[in-house]
């Protein structure tokens, strides 16, 4: 039995086949296709297979046919059994085949995430589905998949969706959180887990940030920033529009992975197990763009109304703008407010120049309210631009005036990447210990009592722990040194090279070289 209806519209014509498509009826089905395609008129076809059951090789040769006629055939709604005949016959290589997607609702569902393109709700225990704001989000849905896969691949803990499904009048991807708990409803109902969450947010944003993409196999968030700010020429007094534009291109190209939508809505703690959700929005760039979207989703959102936060992350602007300060020192390794203002700043411009573009093209400029947060922003962001000089910057280095004075300040970074990097209390002990050597030998004798700079850059990889300290004075090369003889008595030993001595014996390798102008002294320690 089959059954074609067939209806014309100003888009195309779409013909909606049902029952069973064979060598008894492929001629009357495909005589009723062609007369309903009107002479002259090149009009898009569709076949609506909702309702069909079945097609043999006949029905098969009837939609070649038809595809021959109708060069922009697709067949949507298609059933699995259906889908896999198409498949394995090459038809879904020749035309669209779109799947029959089952129905889902999202009505009294609980909200667990909403980025720029979708929304996410849990639909029952052990699943969430993202639906995404596009209507025609099939495309969409498939670079997600795409993306995350890679993640995956690459070592990022994420979800993966296992299912299509139709969500009103637009499409969702469903994946398997069982009792998975968002960061934002840990902090607003666990405040006492603050320091926790800051903890696992930084260790995961690390590891997204040291991860190395194969060229080309994710968009350039650079290229997205620099359309940013050409579109910002004709909204900022032109020294300012030059100034943002020249900025923004100077950022290096970096194959790093960044997130994009890095928020606490869209990490999840499933068991004991924390992963990342939401990567449509995954990319390569340096930092400062992915710390903007931070920025953004803690502060920049809600500056001009506080309760816009509450709404989307569940949690007060005072929580938000205090979890985004400690994520920026624990990042950065530094308590150092000046370390952490400047770093703020530079991500505040690239925030800053999203929103207001976001705001004008949203019609921000017609209402009130939307003109006033625009002005906002735009107030700040001229205020910035008139003392930033450069939005880059490296996240595990610490530059201190080569002074034992500044000695607690570089202790207390080495401190903090030692403690992220899970070291042992004892391991950390010893590397505090050589760090203080090193850095006190540069502070007294590299400048021979001038004034001079120190950085101190912490590294952790592997398995590994690698710190390297950078300093212009007179070349000194410590692994030169002569160790002393520590079998002596106390009154025939001499008092120097004890603390090169001990931090040799403490690392599992000390490395020199003079670049250029500069000694770098390198520490490497297994933990």
């Amino acid at each position: 039995m089959k059954e074609v209806r067939c209806a014309v519209g100003e888009d195309g014509i779409t013909v909606r086949l049902s029952g069973r498509i064979d060598s008894n009826n492929s001629h009357a089905v495909e005589e009723e296709i062609m007369n309903a395609i009107p002479a002259g008129r090149a009009l898009p076809v569709t076949l609506d297979a909702s309702e069909l059951q079945y097609v043999s090789s006949a029905g098969l040769r009837v939609i070649l046919r038809v595809k021959k006629t109708c060069p922009d055939l697709k067949i949507t709604n298609v059933s699995t059994d259906v889908y896999d005949i198409l498949d394995m016959t090459g038809f879904t290589e020749m035309m669209t085949v779109e799947k029959a997607y089952r129905a889902v609702s999202v009505a009294g569902c609980e909200e667990i995430g909403r980025g720029a393109n979708g929304t996410i709700y849990r639909i029952d225990r052990d699943n969430v589905v993202k639906v995404y704001n596009n209507a025609d989000a099939l495309a969409d849905i498939q670079h997600e998949r795409e993306v995350a896969k890679l993640a995956l691949i690459l070592g990022i803990p994420t979800a993966i969706s296992y299912d299509v499904v139709r969500v009103g009048e637009s499409y969702g991807s469903v994946f398997e959180l069982l009792n998975a708990r968002s960061f934002s409803k840990i902090l607003s109902t666990e405040p006492d887990k603050f320091d926790w969450c800051v903890k696992e947010y930084v260790g995961m944003l690390k590891k997204i940030h040291s991860t190395e993409v194969p060229a080309g196999k994710l968009p350039d968030m650079k290229e997205t920033a620099v359309s940013w700010a050409a579109f910002m020429q004709d909204h900022l007094p032109a020294e300012y529009g030059k100034k943002l534009l020249s900025l923004v291109r100077a950022v290096p190209h970096d194959d790093h992975m960044i997130h994009g939508d890095y928020h606490t809505k869209n990490l999840e703690l499933q068991g004991d197990e924390v992963l990342i959700i939401d990567m449509d929005t995954l990319a390569v760039g340096h930092p400062v763009f992915e710390l903007a979207s931070m920025y953004n989703a803690f502060v920049g959102f809600s500056e001009a109304d506080h309760g816009v936060i509450k709404k989307f992350q569940g949690f007060d602007f005072d929580t938000g703008r205090a979890f985004w300060r400690a994520s920026l020192s624990s990042y950065l390794g530094t308590d150092d407010p000046v370390k952490i203002r400047e770093v703020e700043d530079k991500a505040r411009i690239i925030d800053y120049t999203r929103l207001i573009r976001r705001g004008i093209r949203r019609g921000g400029l017609e209402t009130e309210t939307g003109a006033e947060e625009i002005k906002l922003w735009t107030r700040e962001l001229t205020e910035l631009l008139d003392r930033v000089d450069s939005l880059t910057f490296t996240p595990y280095v610490l530059e201190v005036a080569a002074e034992t004075d500044e000695l607690p300040r570089v202790i207390s970074f080495i401190g903090r990447h030692l403690e992220q990097a899970g070291c042992s209390p004892r391991t950390a002990a010893q590397m505090s210990v050589a760090a203080e050597e090193i850095f006190v030998n540069i502070a007294s004798y590299a400048y021979d009592g001038g004034k001079g700079t120190a950085t101190v850059r912490a590294d952790v990889e592997d398995g590994v722990f690698t710190l390297t300290f950078t300093d212009s004075g007179r070349m000194f090369d410590p692994t030169k040194a002569r160790d002393p003889d520590v079998t002596l008595p106390a009154d025939e030993r001499g008092t120097g090279g004890l603390g090169i001595f001990m931090t040799k014996k403490i690392t599992d390798e000390v490395r020199y070289e003079r670049d250029g102008e500069k000694n770098v002294l390198t520490l490497i320690k297994k933990i």
